[in-house]
């Protein structure tokens, strides 16, 4: 079969690396070959061995029949949507690493596919080199799954490993991740939550059937972290963690949303450390199934694209069933009526009047302490009950708030 790439960046050089190098294994373990003809890319490369067959003419991949699949690996919206909507038109099978393009429209190019009889996959956009997509689809298939979480971005569970582990800043923290090639000079889709947010409603749309759009999800990243917070999370017997979850209610509706959170070390995602992912999906057959490894890198998100050309290939005749469908209806929950309970670090004037009034207000609160504690300070936990009136109550305390972070139960 012929491949084209969109994009021949880390991801998409990527993939041209493992067709080549692994051909001969691809072909003894699949029956199928695959041959690169065509790279889409607006910048030049002299001297690689590709150089006769990059263009910077998208034209030339939509208009050439001899191409099977084709692999977009750009990133963002646009071009990519107009290029993916164009080739699955023209009825070629696309596979993508995008997962800003999957959240914004995926429920849109997979009705197209549909319309066209060609294949629309995108394993590679949540997990990276975690095979996450094709378990949910297929090995959950006989569970109704009531929820799905993860830590879903490599950058902020480091940054955060490095502030548990040796009491570095976030912002130094940050710096040694720029500096590895963990987190992007400009760092903002990473730690204000909204690479996670695009995964978790990929995720969410899968499980639940559902498109859930980015825009309308709770989002809220990991900046205002300190290691106070983290210090006094240890004497919770918590770490905290940027956790994104998505859950299916009783009456249809879907909680979803993504925040630091304090989470117990007897919970599974507790151990996910440094650049790891881990999913956590919870169907009604299976209990929780936890699917977990380095979710980014060059190769290992390359081998995740590849097994979807594969798959393109086992289904080249026909569509493979697969997907969700588009709504207008919201059907998002208010994220505010979720029942949580919350860690409190505030200011007060006089600690033990303070720690009155709170125990008089809450009534089963529980204070925390850490090394060098300032004599103004308080940290303590809430009892659960729905974030909202949480927030309401909290507001008449009289406490000067200077961080709150919901606890996963």
């Amino acid at each position: 079969m012929n491949v084209a790439i969109l994009g021949y960046g880390v991801v998409g050089s990527g993939v041209a690396k493992v067709l080549k190098e692994n051909a001969k294994t691809i072909t003894e373990k699949t029956g199928y070959g695959f041959k690169v003809t065509r790279i889409l890319d607006k910048r030049e490369f002299p001297l690689s061995e590709y150089r006769a067959i990059i263009t910077n003419n998208f034209d030339d991949i939509a208009n050439d029949s001899s191409i099977d699949v084709v692999v977009e690996t750009m990133g963002g919206v646009e071009p990519a949507y107009s290029f993916v909507k164009t080739c699955l038109e023209k009825g070629k099978h696309v596979v993508s690493s995008n997962k800003e393009l999957v959240a914004v429209k995926g429920a849109e190019l997979l009705k197209i596919a549909e319309s066209k009889n060609v294949n629309f996959f995108f394993e590679a956009s949540v997990g990276g080199g975690i095979p996450v997509i094709r378990p949910i689809s297929r090995c959950l298939a006989g569970n109704n799954i009531r929820s799905v979480a993860g830590i879903l971005n490599g950058t902020t569970n480091y940054i955060l490993t490095k502030m548990i582990t040796e009491g570095v800043s976030f912002e130094e923290a940050l710096s040694e991740a720029q500096k590895l090639g963990y987190a992007e000079k400009d760092p903002t889709a990473d730690v204000d939550g909204y690479d996670a947010m695009r995964k978790i409603c990929i995720l969410a749309s899968l499980c639940f059937g559902v498109h859930l759009y980015p825009d309308n999800v709770y989002c809220e990243g990991i900046r205002r972290i300190t290691l106070a917070d983290v210090a006094y999370a240890e004497k919770f017997g918590s770490v905290i963690k940027l956790v994104a979850r998505a859950e299916k209610l009783d009456n249809g509706e879907v909680f979803a949303m993504v925040s630091p959170c304090l989470v117990k070390k007897t919970n599974m995602l507790a151990g996910v450390k440094d650049v790891y992912n881990a999913c956590l999906v919870n169907g009604d057959m299976t209990g929780d199934v936890l699917m977990y490894g380095k979710g980014a890198g060059s190769e290992a998100t390359a081998s995740a694209v590849v097994g979807d050309i594969i798959d393109c290939a086992d289904n080249s005749k026909e569509r493979k069933f697969f997907g969700w469908q588009d709504t207008k209806q919201d059907i998002l929950s208010d994220y505010s009526l979720k029942e949580t309970s919350l860690y409190v670090r505030c200011l007060v004037m006089n600690k033990p009047e303070a720690c009155r009034r709170l125990k008089a207000i809450f009534g089963n609160v529980v204070f925390l302490w850490r090394k060098n504690q300032p004599e103004n300070e308080i940290a303590f936990i809430t009892p659960v009950m729905k974030e909202k009136q949480l927030r309401k109550v909290l507001s008449t305390t009289g406490v000067n708030v200077i961080t709150t972070i919901r606890v996963l139960a």
